[in-house]
């Protein structure tokens, strides 16, 4: 049984930048023929034997030379990497298929291990050769996670079994507490990407069950969705430090999902629980769109005044341009909160290192006007990918550019974003002696120093995280440019050089890293002896698509959650659209809710139209109140209108 999922052959994307024979080929050698005329010598005064013998042997080795040379050029530019090659016709695309088939030997390798050891435990020890559940019963952690890339690289025994022990295994009607945003991304995202690729309904009925065991998550008084939820209960649990606050990167990423989910089934009240927590949060009218990463169930007001794009803040960010983009750029207002957060990003985070002058991203400790804190985790490695993403909406750079919704900020977006990811890059190439990205940075702003950045001993590990690959990714389907994928080779063979684990039997194992400054005495890392889903569920998924030369999974028709998980884009109805506008800034253009909605607090309306500009809106609310168009004084309509609008906000 093959896998193809309709989106094998898809070309539209990034075909211009697709290597392509030109139909020329390199010259053949032929043997010399006679001439149709031939002399009176050649007739009377034939070659003798020996004479012809000599000259058989001469084009002999005349021809085995040229074969060696020819074969000589051909390895040279394909195993050797000349770049001179790159350039000619069926050179590069061959370097790069085969890195293709290595990341997807490296996978299936690393799957058959765990299959061994470790079959249909959520966590994996591959030192240990074990595995082990996180509750009295699996989650699916490892084997729904990995599903999607299973199926892009077409391991189709593979997903047969995987899609046996989840049919048959997976059950999540029992009694433990499990962190919403991470069930949510990993599996009810898992589930979803598996079955758009396939149009399986055993991973849309799984779905359904776990959507229904965490919606007791959202049944807070703010409708900010508690840490954790019981499976079986339904109870919602706050986070037990904190003083009970959500992240706010985790209530904020739970909307692809539930919306994809809710456009699949017909059910509107996933929408309106998702759209609901965007709700509360616009609400806080985050500074310049800088959200603080945490934020009250109860209140639904942020806590504390820690900014940053790392743990707790990155997918926040990502989810505003995603949210706009997975509805077809139906729902400006997501477009509208994205631009502004990339707008007070580039004012209050950016900075250059010294001396290198590395594009990096800090954080606000004490809010904006606080101190700059110059450190980054690797997780903010992200944002570089989804700049280019929101500055081309999925296009070839060249495509979009051509647009004309195509201005400065978007070309500015797409340079920070080339700028930012090239800094991800030189957090592996600038490590020795492992060439692996530590977990968290500090770059150096002070002139008299001569290294970009340093590494505190607590944040040497390696978790073999995504988040670079991504972008590199996402850069390169965009741009075309070899050099994304040049990057994201030798990150790759770093990855194959000091996280790979043999065992004695040969079985091919992959786990995290303590400390990416220091080998030791036999030249290998200390292993921390695990080895993440999102090993196999994004890094190694982003690295075969970096190679892929068929366009799989569009950037224009799917986006991926933050999982890596691809969901496809899709229109908005009369049932499945934003019910709700920006509250009214004085400093902003005005938005406002339908005026016909009716307005209950316990719950959240259902969708309306968003395609109205906020004048024609205005202009609609005036005709409707003719008394108010009666007024002669400017300043009093003005005040008229704007109490309704506060009304209707």
């Amino acid at each position: 049984m093959s896998f193809t999922f309709g989106i094998g052959k898809v070309t539209r994307g990034n075909s211009t930048y697709k290597d392509k024979p030109t139909g020329s080929t390199l010259p053949l050698y032929y043997k010399d023929k006679p001439s149709s005329s031939s002399s009176s010598s050649s007739r009377f005064h034939p070659a003798s034997p020996s004479s012809k013998r000599k000259k058989n042997i001469v084009m002999l080795l005349k021809g085995f030379i040229y074969s060696m040379l020819l074969y000589g050029v051909y390895y040279w530019a394909t195993h050797l990497g000349g770049s001179y090659f790159f350039n000619l016709p069926g050179g590069g695309q061959a370097k790069w298929q085969h890195a293709q088939n290595e990341v997807r030997q490296a996978m299936l390798d690393s799957w058959h291990t765990y299959e061994k050891y470790g079959w249909g435990y959520d966590v994996y020890h591959p030192i240990k050769q074990q595995g082990e559940n996180m509750g009295p019963k699996p989650l699916g952690w490892m084997i729904v996670d990995s599903l999607d890339t299973l199926m892009i690289m077409d391991c189709n025994e593979e997903v047969d079994r995987a899609k046996k022990w989840i049919r048959d295994d997976l059950d999540y009607n029992f009694d433990y507490n499990v962190n919403t945003f991470e069930t949510t991304i990993r599996m009810l995202g898992g589930l979803l990407s598996g079955f758009a690729l396939s149009k399986d309904d055993v991973y849309l009925d799984k779905a359904v069950q776990l959507a229904n065991s965490l919606g007791g998550a959202y049944e807070s008084p703010s409708g900010i969705p508690y840490l954790s939820v019981n499976l079986k209960t339904g109870d919602g649990i706050k986070n037990h430090v904190d003083g009970g606050a959500s992240s706010t990167a985790e209530a904020a990423t739970v909307q692809l999902e539930m919306k994809y989910l809710a456009k699949l089934t017909g059910e509107v009240l996933w929408w309106n629980m998702a759209e609901k927590v965007m709700q509360v949060l616009e609400a806080n009218k985050p500074r310049d769109g800088l959200a603080p990463i945490y934020v009250s169930p109860d209140t639904g007001h942020f806590r504390g005044k820690l900014i940053r794009l790392g743990s707790r803040g990155d997918s926040y960010y990502e989810y505003l341009l995603k949210q706009y983009l997975q509805t077809n750029k139906q729902e400006p207002v997501y477009w509208d909160m994205y631009r502004e957060s990339v707008d007070g990003v580039k004012k209050h985070l950016v900075r250059q290192s010294e001396p290198s002058g590395l594009t990096f991203i800090g954080e606000l400790e004490q809010g904006i006007g606080g101190k700059f804190s110059p450190k980054m985790d690797h997780l903010v490695c992200f944002y570089g990918g989804l700049l280019a993403l929101g500055a081309t909406d999925g296009l070839p750079l060249e495509e979009a550019r051509k647009l004309k919704t195509w201005n400065a900020d978007r070309e500015s977006d797409f340079k920070l974003g080339e700028e930012l990811t090239y800094t991800c890059y030189k957090m592996y190439h600038d490590v020795s002696p492992t060439g692996l990205s530590p977990e968290i940075v500090v770059f150096n702003e002070d002139s008299t120093n001569k290294k970009d950045f340093t590494i505190k001993p607590l944040d040497r590990h390696n978790l073999q995280r995504p988040e670079t690959v991504e972008s590199l990714f996402i850069l390169y389907r965009l741009t075309g440019d070899k050099k994304y994928r040049e990057m994201g080779y030798e990150i790759f063979q770093n990855f194959m050089k000091y996280t790979k684990i043999v065992n004695d039997e040969g079985d091919v194992s992959f786990s995290s890293i303590g400390d990416v400054t220091s080998l030791g005495a036999n030249g290998t890392p200390k292993f921390k002896d695990n080895t993440e889903s999102f090993w196999w569920a994004e890094t190694l998924k982003y690295l075969y698509l970096l190679f892929d030369d068929e366009n799989k999974i569009p950037l224009t028709d799917f986006v991926f959650n933050t999982e890596a998980h691809p969901l496809p884009k899709f229109n908005t109805n009369e049932h499945l659209k934003t019910g709700w506008r920006r509250k009214i800034d004085e400093n902003k253009e005005p938005q406002m809710m339908d005026p016909k909605v009716a307005i209950d607090k316990n719950h959240p309306p259902e969708a309306q139209p968003v395609d109205k500009s906020a004048e024609q809106e205005a202009k609609e609310a005036l005709e409707e109140n003719p008394e108010l168009g009666k007024e002669e004084d400017k300043k009093e309509k003005k005040k008229k209108l704007d109490e309704m609008i506060d009304v209707l906000s």
